[in-house]
């Protein structure tokens, strides 16, 4: 989509807002206790298993306040959450509001289904974890308030390091940690199934980490232009391809053209000894309601993946983001439930349970805390995918899925990168 194109959506999508604070508005001037509308809340199913004691918290707060008000919380699966989302966009049964990961926002934004709110209504927004604030924002303005945060972690078996090098704990350094693994290899090389470290080939999030690591992008945007530049093909991130696709072939002894989908069930069969992942993974590991293995409980630790250089590695920023629907009739409502859930008490709740908060100040004591130091110390150096409005078509297109597959299978990084950057920029500035 041309510029003109993306500030028409931008124009269309602040105009749903401002429609839809004004019926917020008439509703708001009336006596909270005599409000008596259903506010519909669309949450992933991490909330109902890991923290459902703040979602009843916060339900019993929003009904102290607004005692004829009902909320109706519907928990939703990530593999058919967009799906669903989209098709009731569509139609008059919609979410009034919704958790969107931080990577599907900008789609929303654009289209305009998504009120614009003020940070300013919301808790320790003048510390939200930045990565999750850019996916949120859009020229200038507001369109979602951080739910959580998230990072990729090393996630390894201390019992098989320990077997190969005399120690379990993850070495702090990329040379030391490549020469435990050969080491770890070796000790169970008589299952050629095993991969020392399992890399998937099309893991596109662990590649862009290495990007990273050597100072590349996967796009820059370009001021003069004012648009978005794919950058696969730059010095600094065919490096980081290039090394992360060595690693690959050197200790993946699995499928190379795999995704990273089911790699916590590779190390719960105790086919490989370290994986790169997100920290809430070790979890699924030894989860038999997740496939795991049991056996394997107190075995996995967690540690900051070695980067090239002596350096950690850059993690992803992942997380959560909610969202008021902007043609939702309670829209005010729902700023209020999402304020309520987004407290610093509430927030507290998600760091008792070691789930990263959205905001610096709370982030602070979990980079002490030894359970949580690796993902939280990930977060302030972590990078995030290109805020740009056709990045979703680009992930829907697999094309980084494709580049490093066509690596894998022979085709050289510079012609694989060249191929990548073009089909990109044809994307990136684009609406899909």
């Amino acid at each position: 989509m041309k510029r003109k194109l993306i500030a028409a959506i931008g124009a269309t999508a602040m105009m749903a807002s401002v429609a839809a604070c004004g019926s917020g508005d008439s509703n708001a001037s009336k006596d909270p206790k005599e409000r008596n509308e259903t506010l519909t809340v669309w949450l992933m199913v991490d909330a109902q298993s890991t923290w459902p004691e703040l979602v009843k918290d916060v339900n019993a707060q929003f009904k102290a306040k607004y005692p004829k008000a009902k909320v109706n919380v519907q928990y939703q699966q990530w593999g058919d959450k967009a799906k669903k989302l989209d098709a009731a966009l569509a139609g008059d049964k919609f979410p009034d509001v919704v958790e969107l990961g931080n990577t599907e926002t900008m789609t929303y934004i654009l289209n305009g289904a998504l009120g614009e709110i003020d940070p300013k209504k919301y808790e320790n927004s003048d510390t939200w974890i930045k990565g999750l604030k850019d996916t949120c924002s859009f020229e200038g303005k507001q369109y979602c308030v951080p739910y959580y945060a998230g990072a990729r972690v090393a996630l390894y078996n201390k019992d098989m390091f320990k077997a190969g090098t005399g120690s379990d704990k993850l070495p702090e350094t990329e040379a030391e940690l490549t020469e435990a693994l050969d080491k770890v290899g070796k000790k169970y090389d008589k299952d050629k199934a095993f991969s020392p470290l399992y890399l998937p080939g099309r893991y596109w999030y662990a590649a862009m980490s290495y990007v990273a690591a050597y100072g590349g992008q996967i796009a820059k945007y370009d001021e003069g232009a004012k648009e978005w530049k794919s950058s696969l093909a730059t010095p600094e991130a065919q490096k980081g391809i290039k090394h992360f696709t060595d690693l690959v072939e050197k200790y993946n002894n699995g499928d190379k053209t795999k995704d990273e989908q089911d790699h916590a069930n590779v190390m719960a069969n105790e086919k490989t000894a370290l994986l790169y992942g997100n920290g809430w993974e070790a979890g699924s590991v030894i989860d038999p309601k997740a496939q795991g293995n049991a056996k394997l409980k107190d075995k996995i630790g967690v540690a900051g993946m070695p980067g090239p250089d002596g350096k950690a590695l850059p993690s992803f920023i992942g997380g959560s983001d909610l969202a008021t629907i902007s043609k939702s009739k309670v829209q005010d409502l729902g700023e209020e439930w999402i304020s309520m859930f987004t407290s610093a008490k509430s927030q507290e709740v998600l760091a008792s349970k070691n789930i990263l908060p959205n905001n610096t100040k709370q982030l602070e004591p979990l980079k002490a805390k030894p359970e949580t130091a690796p993902i939280a110390n990930a977060v302030p150096d972590a990078w995030f995918t290109p805020i740009a409005p056709g990045w979703t078509a680009i992930e829907k297109k697999e094309i980084l899925e494709v580049m490093l597959l066509d690596i894998i299978k022979g085709k050289s990084v510079e012609e694989a990168t060249e191929k990548a950057d073009a089909e990109i920029d044809k994307l990136i500035n684009e609406e899909s």
